[in-house]
């Protein structure tokens, strides 16, 4: 095979896959939004799963074995079939067995093919186990984050679905669906309810449900993006594609920048410090600091900070009226926000003890450095996917942007500001 057709069956297949899979989210975040369910479920560490999880799995893991046949399908995904395989989860497990079957019926919609016969209980069980491989340095590896984002998912509001592709250790594709991504950029500021609008907004119809999934494969030097299809439409590639490219913005102060919603399993405090040490956060970030030590030192922080705007040296900055706020969004629709150029900077550094998975992060990598960006962690290191499930040896977080400029002026920013972090 020609160097330039490597891996195109895996990246055609992977993309109609995860359409469907964006398809059966939908679905299923629908249902969740318009009637009470109990069919959200906290894990061990308190993060929420929902069927969409275990169906979404399940179907991409039936996938990829049935199309990659003869193929050793390596698949590593966060969800497991412990919860579903217990004996108070037969209604959990029987919503899950629908839902996959329901998707998979589809299937010829994006020219796949359907199973014979719809798949039983113990069947969608072992499609689910099946993605139980830890990866590593050798043979290809498969890497699935099923909803990306669950938090947002059950609200409403952003979530991905993730797949990519490990060979050798190393990322060759990465598909990213964001079923929810809106056409307007300013829209991602907010964290509003999937039936909320704002003042003078179009309707949810014209700006959410449109969706998209991103993809690229490494080397070509470009990253592709293309609608979800709706209703009966059938899918037929390209899909009405188009080349997607990272912003041209070089100067931090012109910069937006993202980071995770949760504080769980993100430091804000050092991100927001180091925000400002670049010019990224205006008076907003500036006035969040300021209350954040006023309140730690007992002082009321809204009179203090109408007593500071008299100051001559902070009289300006305090009073500009556009204050920058970083865009907060769920998953990895900040990587997707990065690769088409709506925003510029992703700055991720976890709290002490919380370990990055791969599938976190892999599909979204290959997206933005094939659309001209960069993504390392703290020390300018390429981030290593070679080492099992966690992204082992990270210096400290993981730093996208739109360019190496951009980049080089963030770490240096990361290296001034570290030492009078509270890391």
């Amino acid at each position: 095979m020609e160097e330039k057709d490597k891996y195109g069956k895996e990246l055609d297949l992977a993309v109609r896959i995860v359409h469907m899979a964006c398809s059966l989210c939908q679905k299923v975040q629908r249902r969740l939004l318009s009637t009470a369910s109990d069919q959200v479920l906290a894990k061990d560490d308190d993060s929420p799963v929902t069927i969409a999880d275990w169906s979404v799995q399940a179907t991409v893991s039936w996938l990829l074995s049935e199309f990659l046949e003869g193929q050793n399908v390596s698949i590593v995904a966060e969800e497991d079939a412990q919860t579903l395989s217990k004996s108070d989860a037969a209604n959990l497990l029987a919503a899950v067995v629908d839902t996959v079957n329901e998707c998979l019926a589809d299937a010829p919609r994006y020219g796949l093919w359907s199973p014979k016969k719809a798949l039983g209980t113990s069947e969608i069980l072992e499609a689910i186990r099946r993605c139980n491989s830890t990866g590593g340095a050798k043979g290809r590896h498969w890497v699935l984050d099923p909803v990306d984002g669950t938090l947002g998912f059950v609200r409403g509001d952003q979530y991905a679905v993730a797949l990519a592709l490990i060979e050798d250790g190393k990322l060759v594709l990465g598909v990213l669906g964001c079923p929810n991504y809106p056409m307007k950029k300013e829209l991602l500021n907010y964290n509003h309810q999937r039936h909320q609008t704002l003042p003078g907004s179009p309707t949810p119809s014209n700006i959410w449900e449109k969706g998209c999934v991103m993809y690229a494969r490494r080397g070509t030097g470009q990253a592709w993006m293309q609608p979800l299809i709706h209703g009966d439409t059938k899918f037929e590639w390209p899909n009405s594609a188009r080349l997607v490219q990272v912003s041209p913005v070089v100067d931090p102060s012109l910069a937006t920048f993202c980071e995770p919603v949760e504080k769980a399993n993100s430091n804000h405090s050092f991100t927001a410090g180091l925000a400002i040490s670049m010019g990224l956060w205006t008076m907003y970030g500036l006035r969040m600091m300021i209350k954040k030590m006023l309140s730690a030192l007992g002082f009321d922080a809204v009179t203090k900070l109408r007593g500071l705007n008299n100051l001559p040296h902070l009289h300006e900055r305090i009073k500009l009226e556009c204050w920058k706020k970083p865009m907060r969004v769920h998953s990895m629709v900040k990587y997707a926000a990065i690769a088409r150029g709506d925003a510029e900077i992703f700055i991720k550094f976890a709290r002490s003890g919380y370990k990055e998975k791969i599938w976190d992060h892999a599909a979204g990598v290959v997206i933005i450095e094939e659309a001209g960006g960069v993504v390392t962690d703290a020390g300018g290191r390429s981030l290593d996917f070679s080492r099992g499930v966690y992204l082992e040896g990270l210096d400290r977080g993981i730093i996208a942007c739109s360019g190496l400029a951009l980049h080089e002026k963030i770490i240096g920013a990361v290296y001034a500001s570290w030492d009078s972090s509270n890391l």
